[in-house]
């Protein structure tokens, strides 16, 4: 726990200002305290000329995988399969050599017991620039490696809301994303995902499939709106949803080049889903 600054700030600004120095001195020493805390997590301060894009994408890089070995800790010793749906991820980002290697070094220090999630989380949010949809692409990234495997463990929806909390979501807008994904995940078994390599288009083989209630309720849940909701409604949804995950939009406003893949993936599924209700709907 670092107060060191703040009791140091503290004392020298009551002996030089009162009570008013000494909240002054506690107030710099906070911030002292805060920068020490960032650095010991192994990233750049905020400090100083400030860190590059370059470097902000690389912390994010980082972190979006020590917190992924953070949430797979969750359930107790991480097991060859949470191991497996890491290096799952790592595939579908195209992640070799170096790159590979670091997110592995990465995965690994997420797993330690004493990984500092809430100053990993505030980098986050700084290297982020404050972007609500580079947090939002974060957060749906622990949640998407996190039902890899078709479920969430208690556990593990207890950290996602830590992580949802840290980033500056709610616990419900959390509930709602991670319904979002559930039904995306069954949305991909039917045949209608976008991931690379196992991911369909509009002119692939799964859509001459027949559509299922489900797979068309899967569908709406991944748009995050209800099965009745009219013409005007669902296109409204689509395209807020499209704004905040268009692949070109995140990586102009800072999304590491390496997670470009995942992106792409995202949107096409949110088209796929459109696509399947258009259809379904007429319009």
């Amino acid at each position: 726990m670092h107060i060191f600054g703040k009791i140091l700030g503290g004392f020298f600004g009551f002996l030089f200002g009162g009570i008013f120095g000494a909240l002054f001195g506690a107030f710099i020493g906070h911030q002292f305290d805060k920068a020490r805390r960032l650095r010991s997590a192994g990233f750049h301060t905020s400090f100083g000329s400030g860190p590059s894009q370059a470097q902000r994408q690389d912390e994010f890089f980082k972190a979006a995988f020590a917190v992924m070995g953070h949430v797979a800790k969750a359930k107790g010793q991480v097991t060859r399969q949470e191991i497996q749906l890491a290096s799952t991820m790592m595939d579908r980002m195209n992640l070799h050599g170096e790159q590979r290697k670091a997110a592995q070094d990465a995965f690994r220090e997420g797993k330690e017991a004493d990984f500092p999630l809430e100053s990993v989380l505030e980098r986050v949010r700084i290297s982020a620039g404050g972007r609500f949809d580079l947090m939002q692409f974060f957060l749906e990234l622990q949640i998407s490696a996190a039902f890899a495997d078709g479920e969430i463990h208690p556990s593990e929806r207890n950290v996602l809301h830590k992580v949802a909390q840290g980033l500056g979501f709610s616990s419900e807008q959390l509930e709602q994303r991670l319904r979002m994904q559930e039904a995306a995940f069954r949305f991909q078994q039917g045949g209608f995902g976008g991931h690379a390599g196992g991911g369909h288009s509009h002119q692939s083989g799964s859509w001459q499939q027949a559509t299922t209630a489900d797979q068309l309720s899967d569908a709406y849940k991944l748009l995050g709106i209800d099965s009745n909701a009219d013409a005007k409604t669902i296109k409204r949804a689509y395209r807020k949803l499209m704004n905040e995950h268009h692949p070109d939009k995140l990586m102009a406003k800072g999304l590491p080049p390496e997670m470009m893949n995942v992106a792409k993936e995202k949107a096409q599924e949110i088209q796929n889903a459109y696509d399947l209700i258009k259809k379904s709907k007429g319009f």
